[in-house]
């Protein structure tokens, strides 16, 4: 796997739910290093379309219009990206959708909607993506969980639930190519200032915030600082971890 720096040939980065929020900075960082990313929502966005539209980025970035809980539709995007670059050397599972209540209240749809993209999509991805990883001696994956799949959070039950078998996916994974030089790792996010806490009213941040050590809600950058020192080729000891970046919220 090639280093973004000091390398003619830049590292092929795919991201999923890269068109806003966490997944926009994130997309950001690994065009910022030089990478080629290939990212895909269920719409484009203002962001989006900068990046296609920035000579800067030309020929490094791609982006598709995808429902991730569409086996076929994740399947194609897939293979775009095969097909314009070759291999995948970088996969960040970021897509996800929350849906709070508490259980006894909560929907099928709802549930159906939060198992199917935030588990069963990365799993399908994941599986496809591992495949070409294998053929082409290696990779890195990184999960975006949560620290609801670490600690219990009322009304979060069912995404909880979802987060918390990312990691138990991640330990497992870890053990299974860790000999073909691929490390697959979580990472545990707390409250970042994106759409994801636009829900919390300004009482309930000010709660968090007073309950957090580093005294602030996340930035999305603090996310990607992170994926940069898991994805980074000289951390290949590194595997089946769960990295949790928080602010110490619960430390």
């Amino acid at each position: 796997m090639s280093a973004p720096e000091g390398s003619a040939a830049p590292r092929t980065v795919i991201i999923t739910g890269g068109s806003r929020g966490l997944g926009e900075g994130i997309v950001q960082h690994f065009l910022d290093a030089g990478d080629r990313v290939a990212t895909c929502a269920r719409s484009e966005t203002d962001a989006v379309r900068t990046w296609q539209k920035d000579p800067a980025y030309d020929g490094r970035f791609l982006f598709r219009e995808v429902d991730l809980a569409d086996r076929e539709a994740c399947t194609a995007f897939v293979k775009d990206v095969l097909g314009e670059w070759k291999s995948v050397d970088i996969l960040v599972n970021n897509a996800g959708v929350a849906r709070d209540g508490i259980l006894a209240l909560f929907s099928d749809e709802d549930t159906d909607t939060v198992i199917d993209l935030n588990l069963k999509a990365t799993i399908h991805l994941s599986r496809q993506i591992v495949r070409n990883m294998l053929a082409h001696g290696g990779g890195r994956i990184v999960n975006i969980s949560s620290i609801t799949g670490l600690t219990g959070y009322r009304g979060l039950s069912v995404y909880g639930a979802t987060k918390a078998a990312l990691d138990g996916f991640t330990r497992g994974l870890a053990r299974e190519v860790g000999s073909r030089k691929i490390t697959v790792n979580s990472i545990a996010s707390g409250y970042l200032k994106t759409e994801m806490s636009h829900g919390l009213d300004d009482g309930q941040l000010q709660q968090i915030i007073r309950r957090t050590p580093a005294g602030r809600l996340g930035d999305p950058e603090d996310i990607a600082r992170a994926i940069a020192f898991l994805v980074d080729e000289k951390n290949d000891w590194i595997t089946g971890q769960v990295l949790v970046v928080d602010g110490g919220l619960t430390a």
